[in-house]
């Protein structure tokens, strides 16, 4: 096989045929042995895997190749609303029984249980279905057979969702959404795809009769559109059988309507929009170089592979130039980026793509360095050495894919599968693929990639769309200007870029070793290391993956340490102080010498602690620890990176209380934390008082004493190959043995009873609302589990009388949380959402009604069984995750708080006057705040 690919791949560059297009001769890509694909006479496809990872769950999906592109223009809106009905009236699931069945057996409305329509597509999942016994596998089968030909739509539940899907629309319809709208109808001359966002329009979803409706579902939802794919621990002669059982009686309709793939025509000239909205805060440019998609057909031969590697190389290669630029002292830009994919929304048209924010007087700036780039490797292309980044990263991702083989999650499996029945993307298994593109990237050179760059890009078929920010005094270029620049930069005498690469290694001088003095056994099987500076580590071996080992690191103190008046160097210390770099590398540099190699590293300065993250492969734990042990002690300083973030925070910042969520945010801080020094909200003109030196001296101060820290390891990871290396790395690290702890900064949640609502003028009518309740709770695994039934028992409730009995809200959002530090343990309950400003006080007095009634009676038994349902299976799976295992090993250890080991007995043992009880007992408290922002009066 390594002969023949060579020699398969030596033909093509000698053909020319990866760059100038399909060839038929190409040799199919095989297709993974492990899934079972079939049609039925009917035409509906179906793709069936058995997967292992989770243990005893399956995922259930059924897509269709149909979309709000097919919609006439009295119809739009009607693809998305078809797509909320399956959740609201089956043939074998009535009213909403289908949601309280899957709810039942673990599977939660909006995290397992899902859709979404797209302009081409419509896709339904269940997903982390506990498959424990045939009849969940047979009704889960039945729900996608009744989604496929069994809808009730009933007028009733249409009537009732129509107030849903306008308060989504509502939510939905910030600036982009409204520039969106405005400049899709000239991006697309003449073509459907300018006028089918999925939403819709409010005219139509408001008043189409129901029969528009069924009309819709009987002429496009039908087998020859759609695909099932069931992936997980199930028996695939079985659900094969079955499939064929419940799929076969649907019937294809007479005469079926042509389900059309909508072109979109070239342009020989520039087509440029620009549109503007009161509340987009950044300017953003989309240049797009449009150019043919790969037809389906042709996805089936090997020189897809081939051309799809190029275009991931290119792509990084170009991204990384860009990133470059980022950093130089004064940027082009604020931020850029390039892909290859669809154009826009169409499926029929893909094309080449730039992005670029820019500051709101340099348009043309972004968008000359933008195009500059592009033109630049049309003209130049790379250099061996970007080149051989590029592939050393490219076949790094692929081992570590290959190494994980056998430990696929389902979903990755059914996204495959659901690519592949509307797009035909090829579906050949990691084996294959590893097998393959190990043999044919290695003999690509980069000669092949530059000659490939012009069929992506050239001097026809672009596309400029220009979103901005509309404010008084901001200069606007015409359509004109921006033609004039992209021919200006036509115009210029390019030079190739060159690639400044150090062959030093990460670390010059290897650090002195300590040593291990003390060795136990530590908690949820885990070792604790003491070593000779005082540094703790624990090391948990799991065999959950095979190339990933995580990290995180502690210690106490953090920014509380440094006094209130330095409040501005604390709120950017975390992004200030790593723009330099580590050791004698600058960030830019860094990324080339880590090319190959999958080791990264972050680290923080918090409220109360220091520390960091990472992550690793086990064969880059050594680079992963020597960049810890730069961390500590060779942070750079670089003032050029430092003018540029500056230039770019300014320009990002300059517009951002255009942002009606800043002004909710402002007054939320204002009614927590009382204009508290540590609240401030960083803003443009503060840009220039940061201090460079005085942050690297609090960084460096944070971190020149390792002896308090506690490193915990999760994954692949074993103590005799970690140990000479844990001893250099970690062992040598500085320390000082000072004592300290982090200080109490009196940043204290309100107490009482607060209110603030207040009107503010929006682009789109809108109310939002925010509730916070607050009071002193235990931090324990009980309580701990106690908010989540009550967030939960609340989301239910929200659910069916918010959203379903109202329309008041597209959803009612629910969070709560435990704290410890810095004083007395803590609750904090959250309550979101967005109405109509008519509604909004009808919506918060249900709200705080349902929350009071949960404090009075108790959540309804049905809701706490399925919160128990649905919590056991989650830690079950969660078990088999090393991010689990280092969260709870980071609540051990800086908690002093065991949240696993009667995890199941807890949860089993919860009533609803447990719920009851502690809800009466946050309540009780009465601190409560409540800020709202109308578009609408305030009463």
């Amino acid at each position: 096989m390594t002969h023949f690919l060579k020699k398969l791949v030596a033909a093509w560059f000698i053909l020319g045929s990866v760059a100038v297009g399909f060839a038929q001769q190409m040799p199919p890509i095989p297709t993974d042995a492990n899934v079972r694909i079939g049609k039925l006479e009917n035409g509906l496809t179906y793709y069936i895997r058995h997967n292992n990872l989770p243990e005893k769950r399956a995922d259930f999906y059924i897509a269709q190749k149909v979309g709000s592109i097919l919609e006439d223009d009295n119809q739009r809106g009607l693809a998305h609303f078809l797509e909320h009905m399956c959740f609201n009236g089956t043939e074998n699931f009535p009213g909403k029984t289908l949601i309280s069945y899957l709810e039942s057996i673990g599977v939660r409305f909006g995290e397992n249980l899902n859709a979404y329509t797209a302009v081409d597509e419509t896709v339904y999942n269940i997903d982390n279905v506990p498959v424990i016994r045939d009849g969940i596998i047979d009704s889960c089968l039945l729900i996608l057979h009744d989604w496929a030909d069994g809808l009730t739509l009933d007028p009733k539940e249409i009537d009732n969702e129509r107030g849903v899907i306008h308060e989504e629309w509502r939510t939905r319809t910030g600036a982009m959404m409204r520039m969106y709208e405005k400049i899709l109808p000239t991006a697309y001359p003449d073509s459907k795809y300018g006028h089918r966002l999925p939403i819709g329009t409010m005219e139509v979803v408001d008043n189409f009769p129901h029969q528009a409706l069924r009309d819709y579902y009987e002429k496009w939802y039908r087998p020859d559109q759609q695909g099932i794919m069931i992936v997980g621990d199930i028996d695939v002669d079985k659900v094969e059988a079955k499939i064929k059982e419940i799929f076969s009686p649907i019937k294809m309709p007479e005469n079926p309507a042509e389900r059309k793939y909508f072109p979109v025509p070239d342009n020989k000239e520039a087509i440029v929009t620009i549109a503007k909205d009161k509340e987009q805060t950044n300017t953003i440019i989309y240049l797009w170089h449009k150019h043919d998609i790969v037809p389906n057909e042709a996805k089936k031969n090997m020189d897809y592979l081939v051309m799809n590697y190029m275009k991931s190389m290119i792509n990084n290669m170009l991204n990384a130039r860009l990133n470059e630029l980022k950093e130089t002292p004064q940027p082009p830009f604020i931020y850029a980026v390039t892909e290859d994919g669809n154009f826009f929304l169409s499926k029929t048209k893909d094309a080449f793509t730039g992005i670029a924010v820019s500051k709101e007087d340099g348009i043309d700036t972004a968008l000359s360095a933008l195009t500059r780039e592009i033109e630049r490797v049309r003209q130049f292309g790379f250099t061996a050495s970007e080149y051989a980044r590029a592939k050393a990263d490219y076949l790094r991702q692929l081992e570590s894919a290959y190494n994980e083989r056998d430990k696929v999650k389902n979903n990755a499996y059914v996204n495959e599968y659901v690519r592949h029945f509307i797009d035909n993307e090829p579906i050949p298994g990691i084996d294959a693929e590893y097998a393959i593109m190990n043999q044919i990237a290695p003999n690509i050179p980069v000669e092949a990639i530059n000659s490939f760059i012009p069929s992506l890009v050239n001097d026809s078929n672009i596309v400029v769309n220009i979103f901005c920010p509309e404010k008084e005094g901001m200069k606007y270029p015409t359509e004109q200007e921006i033609m004039d620049v992209l021919n200006k930069v036509k115009a210029e005498k390019l030079t190739a870029y060159e690639d400044k690469v150090s062959d030093e290694p990460l670390i010059a001088e290897q650090p002195k070793a300590g040593t291990i003095v003390k060795t136990e056994e530590g908690p949820f099987g885990s070792t604790v290391l003491t070593l000779s500076n005082g540094v703790r580590v624990i090391l948990k071996t799991t065999d959950f993956k095979a190339d990933e080992i995580r990290m995180r690191a502690f210690s106490p103190g953090g920014n509380s340490l440094f006094p209130d008046n330095e409040i501005l160097q604390i709120k950017v210390l975390n992004d200030v102080a790593g723009l330099g770099g580590l050791g004698n590398f600058s960030n830019v540099d860094l990324e080339k010498v880590l090319a190959g190699k999958k080791a990264s590293i972050s680290t923080a300065v918090n409220g109360l602690s220091e520390g960091m993250n990472g992550s690793c492969s086990p064969k880059d734990l050594e680079t992963l620890l020597q960049l810890v042990y730069l961390s500590f002690t060779a942070p750079r300083m670089d003032q050029n990176a430092f003018e540029s973030y500056k230039s770019r925070t300014k320009a990002a910042l300059a517009n951002q209380e255009a942002n009606p969520q800043i002004a909710l945010s402002d007054s939320l801080q204002k009614a927590m934390y009382m204009n508290h020094p540590r609240a401030l909200r960083v803003k443009a003109d503060m840009i220039d008082k940061i201090d460079y030196k005085r942050i690297m001296e609090m960084y460096k101060d944070r971190f020149k004493d390792a002896g308090d820290f506690t490193f915990l390891f999760v994954g692949n990871i074993t103590l005799d190959e970690a140990k000479p290396l844990i001893e250099t790395y970690l062992g040598g690290l500085p320390t000082i043995h000072r004592t300290e702890n982090f200080r109490d900064t009196k940043m204290d949640i309100r107490k009482g009873k607060y209110t603030n609502v207040f009107s503010k003028k929006l682009e789109t009518p809108l109310a939002s609302v925010l509730i916070i309740a607050s009071g002193k709770c235990e931090y324990t695994l009980k309580n701990d589990v106690l908010m989540s039934f009550l967030t939960q028992s609340l989301d239910k409730v929200y659910l069916e009388s918010v959203r379903e009995k109202e329309g008041g809200s597209y959803g009612v959002s629910v969070y709560g949380q435990l704290s410890r530090y810095p004083n007395d343990d803590e609750a904090f309950l959250q309550i979101y959402f967005d109405t109509d400003p008519a509604k909004r006080e009808k919506m918060t007095q249900i709200i705080m009604n349902e929350l009071q009634k949960i404090a009075q009676d108790g959540p309804a038994a049905e809701h706490i069984n399925k919160t128990k349902e649905f919590m056991l299976k989650k830690h079950t799976e969660q078990m088999k995750e090393n991010g689990y295992w280092l969260n709870i090993l980071n609540q051990y250890y800086w908690y002093k708080a065991d949240m696993d080991s009667n995890f199941q007995q807890v949860v089993e043992s919860i009533t609803p006057e447990d719920v009851k009880q502690f809800a009466k007992a946050l309540l009780e408290q009465n601190n409560c705040i409540e800020v709202s922002m109308t578009s609408g009066e305030t009463k």
